[in-house]
């Protein structure tokens, strides 16, 4: 699976994009919005091992994608889609990047590309994301793809000693195709 973009590439995860995503996931910056884990390492590999195995399920309904820099095949993050119900045509998004590549545009670049695949080659119907509330630049992107904020839930996770609260962001291919012209 690839798809390209202006300035990325997206494509399968592969084994050997591992020891890079290691280096984000021990990135303070970036563990701000996640519990602890306790062995990195092993929860990296296994997280890993997730969206290689997915790329053989039949039917596919999960695509968790490397994200590079055209020219350069290593790997800044992860975008993908996963179809939660196939009869309702729903599915949800994520997307995480490496800190020394925020503020780029690149997680607007990928979730839009990752939501035109979703609407547009998955025919789905509603696609949603989850966000901590905390996590403006995370919010900001989702408006920035035309995802509109459908649920504010207070104190919704308990992680690094604290309640946190989350949206829920939601685009209908309706407002998909309108937005596209």
């Amino acid at each position: 699976m690839r798809i390209e973009t202006e300035r990325l590439i997206l494509r399968d995860f592969r084994e050997d994009d591992i020891p890079r995503m290691l280096e984000w996931w021990g990135d303070p910056r970036y563990q701000r919005f996640y519990p602890v884990v306790a062995n990195l390492d092993r929860a990296v590999r296994d997280l890993a091992a997730m969206f290689i195995a997915a790329q053989a399920e039949e039917p596919r309904r999960k695509w968790q994608l490397a994200v590079t820099v055209r020219g350069d095949d290593q790997i800044i993050g992860t975008c993908g889609v996963r179809i939660n119900d196939p009869e309702l045509a729903e599915a949800n998004i994520g997307y995480e990047l490496h800190p020394d590549h925020w503020g780029n545009g690149y997680a607007t670049e990928a979730a839009t590309a990752i939501l035109r695949y979703g609407f547009e080659e998955l025919d789905m119907h509603r696609i949603w994301a989850e966000c901590v509330a905390d996590n403006t630049g995370s919010a900001r992107v989702l408006e920035k793809v035309g995802m509109r904020r459908e649920a504010h839930f207070r104190e919704h996770q308990y992680f690094r000693d604290r309640w946190w609260d989350t949206y829920i962001y939601a685009i209908l291919a309706s407002d998909w195709r309108e937005r596209r012209g």
